[in-house]
């Protein structure tokens, strides 16, 4: 089933918050601070090692009551569980939202179209432990009999961007494997990284969802006329693996099939690196540290689908978020991480 339609700007909430920020707009932070002494408690929420503390927002409790209403009045219960549920929420593409299920439990069930998908998920898990582990310890080797020291992720956007961030965030955790990746389609940055590179122990991983991404396959074909001034056509087989549903041309380029991870369309570019889309990640820090990633975030997604929206962290954050961006008109978020891994 598709999400209900409810325009909140035509709710009693809104007519109220409408009239709630008129009468408060004026108001200054320190004001707020002096009349309630208990105020940063009261906008304060501890969930495990998470700490939200928002008392220094342009609200009162009049304010987080209402917000809370229009929560209600638009069904967001309802929204939230169609979501984890696989209903069609995507109506632009007419698909499920699932990028959840990649993370889930596994004894969890998630249908898409009448099929649970968690069995299929922790295959490709497993598939991403062996292969990860096979090259971390030096047992999978390259066409020579070298061990594997550099891994490329050819990408581009979410397949791209999400494992640049976590191999950066988890820096603490790496190993002796060198990551490097390829988005941009200037022949610059592809020719930088190939200096770099030994062709007899560089791992390439070639991530496109239908094989044909232009960026991508422009910068995995200039990487492998590359490889094969050294390596013959054979040898592809030992040195690229792909994240790709295409399976015809991942065959065409050479690439063996047990070096192949597929992708769901029910799991967007954004959120693609819970899926096999971060097999670089699980190679740069180690598979046992990528699944306690995937862990933590299933614990999240849990708090978020369970935890009374008072106490919800991702339904206070965007009930904020709607609060400043409708209200004040201030549509601009900073996210300003203090750790330097961010």
């Amino acid at each position: 089933m598709s999400l209900e339609n409810i325009n909140p700007t035509a709710t009693s909430a809104w007519r109220k918050l409408t009239e709630h920020y008129n009468e408060t707009k004026g108001k200054q932070l320190k004001d707020l601070f002096e009349k309630d002494p208990e105020r940063a408690a009261s906008f304060t929420r501890k969930w495990n090692d998470f700490l939200l503390g928002f008392s220094k927002n342009r609200i009162t409790n009049t304010t987080l009551k209402l917000l809370l209403e229009l929560a209600e009045e638009v069904q967001l219960g309802d929204a939230i569980s169609k979501y984890f549920g696989g209903d069609i929420i995507n109506e632009t593409e007419g698909r499920a939202v699932l990028h959840t299920a990649l993370r889930a439990s596994k004894d969890d069930v998630i249908l898409v179209e009448g099929v649970n998908v968690v069995p299929e998920v922790y295959e490709v898990r497993n598939h991403i432990r062996e292969f990860s582990e096979a090259v971390i310890s030096g047992k999978k080797k390259g066409y020579t009999g070298k061990a594997i020291t550099d891994v490329v992720n050819i990408g581009i956007g979410g397949s791209d961007l999400g494992p640049v961030m976590v191999t950066e965030a988890l820096k603490f955790y790496k190993n002796h494997l060198k990551t490097h990746f390829v988005s941009n389609i200037d022949g610059d940055h592809v020719q930088e990284i190939l200096k770099e590179l030994n062709p007899e122990t560089t791992l390439f991983i070639i991530v496109s969802k239908t094989f044909t991404t232009q960026e991508t396959l422009t910068n995995a074909l200039t990487i492998k006329d590359w490889f094969l001034q050294k390596a013959s056509v054979a040898d592809i087989a030992h040195h690229f693996a792909a994240v790709s549903t295409n399976t015809e041309k991942i065959a065409e380029f050479g690439i063996a099939q047990e070096n192949v991870f597929p992708m769901w369309d029910w799991v967007g570019g954004r959120f693609s690196l819970w899926s096999a889309v971060g097999l670089s990640v699980a190679l740069a820090v180690g598979p046992q540290h990528f699944e306690e990633m995937l862990e933590g975030a299933h614990r999240m997604d849990t708090h978020f689908k369970t935890a009374d929206f008072r106490d919800n962290i991702p339904v206070l954050m965007g009930l904020l978020s709607i609060w400043y961006n409708n209200f004040y008109n201030a549509e601009t978020e900073a996210i300003i991480p203090y750790t330097q891994y961010l």
